[in-house]
C-alpha cells in the first residue's frame, strides 16, 4: 500500500472517529439528560429512527392571540401540556406552526411532536439555562449556544458581525430552537404577530424552524423524509434517534 493511500485512510479514519466523538458529546451535553420528568432515551425505549405519523392540532373556533400560537384549541393544548409535560405556551408554538404548515403546505406532513421534540432537545422548550418563555412567546434572558469555534463544535466563522448572536468571531445558535445565524437569515419570519421577526421568540424560531424543515425534506411523513428533514437539522445519527424518540414519547403521552 502506498503513503498517499496509508495516509488517506488514517484521515478518513480519524474523522470518522471525530464525528462519533461529537455525536456523543451532543447527546451527553444536551440540555435534555438535565430535566426531570421528560422523555429518556434509554434502551428499552428507542423506538424507530423516525417520528411516528401525528394527526394535526385542532383549530380554536377564534384566535386567542396574534401569531401562530393563537391558532391552537385552547383546551386541547391545556389537555396535552398535561400529559407530555410540555409547557403549555411552548406548545401553542409547535402546534400552531404544524397547523400554519400543514394547511400551506400539506405535502411535507410535519407534525408539531418533531417540532416540540427539536424544541425540547435544543432548549427544554425554552428554558435552557435558566430562561423564562414569556407570555407573548419572548425568553429571557436570551439562549445562545457554544460558539462555533471548531474545537468541540462545528467551525463556523462569524457571519453576521455579532448582530444575531453577539458573537463577532464565530457564530452561534440563537434561541429556544438554536438557529445560527445564516439559517435565520433565511428564514427569518414573525411568526407571534407582533410585527417583529426575532430568533429569541419562540414563535418566529419554531415557524422559521418548520419552514426550514420541510424545504429540506418535502416530507416529513416517510421514514427516509424524516429522516433527511431532521438530518439536515442536525446531520448526527444520534441527534436524529434522539429527536426521534423525544417525539414518539410526545405522541404516546399525548394519547393516553
Amino acid at each position: 500500500m502506498s503513503l498517499r493511500v496509508r495516509t488517506f485512510l488514517f484521515s478518513t479514519l480519524g474523522i470518522l472517529v471525530l464525528a462519533m466523538i461529537v455525536g456523543a458529546l451532543f447527546v451527553v451535553l444536551s440540555p435534555r439528560f438535565k430535566s426531570q420528568g421528560q422523555p429518556t432515551a434509554d434502551a428499552a425505549q428507542r423506538g424507530p429512527g423516525y417520528a411516528l405519523s401525528v394527526a394535526d392540532p385542532p383549530r380554536a373556533e377564534a384566535a386567542t392571540r396574534p401569531g401562530v400560537s393563537g391558532l391552537v384549541d385552547a383546551d386541547w393544548v391545556e389537555e396535552v401540556a398535561a400529559k407530555t409535560g410540555i409547557p403549555a405556551r411552548a406548545l401553542a408554538a409547535y402546534a400552531g406552526a404544524a397547523i400554519v404548515k400543514a394547511e400551506g403546505m400539506p405535502s411535507c406532513g410535519l407534525g408539531w411532536t418533531t417540532l416540540a421534540a427539536i424544541g425540547y432537545v435544543e432548549s427544554d422548550h425554552a428554558r435552557h439555562g435558566g430562561a423564562v418563555l414569556a407570555d407573548d412567546g419572548s425568553v429571557s434572558p436570551p439562549i445562545y449556544g457554544a460558539s462555533l469555534d471548531g474545537q468541540s463544535t462545528a467551525h463556523i466563522p462569524d457571519s453576521d458581525a455579532g448582530a444575531i448572536d453577539g458573537d463577532k468571531e464565530f457564530d452561534r445558535a440563537v434561541g429556544p430552537m438554536q438557529l445560527i445565524p445564516q439559517t435565520w437569515r433565511n428564514w427569518h419570519v414573525d411568526g407571534s404577530g407582533d410585527g417583529v421577526e426575532d430568533p429569541q421568540n419562540i414563535d418566529d424560531s419554531v415557524v422559521a424552524t418548520s419552514n426550514y424543515l420541510c424545504r429540506a425534506s418535502g416530507d416529513m411523513k416517510s421514514e427516509s423524509g424524516w429522516r433527511a428533514g431532521v438530518g439536515a437539522y442536525n446531520s448526527s445519527d444520534a441527534y436524529v434517534q434522539l429527536v426521534a424518540d423525544v417525539a414518539n414519547r410526545y405522541l404516546a403521552d399525548s394519547q393516553q
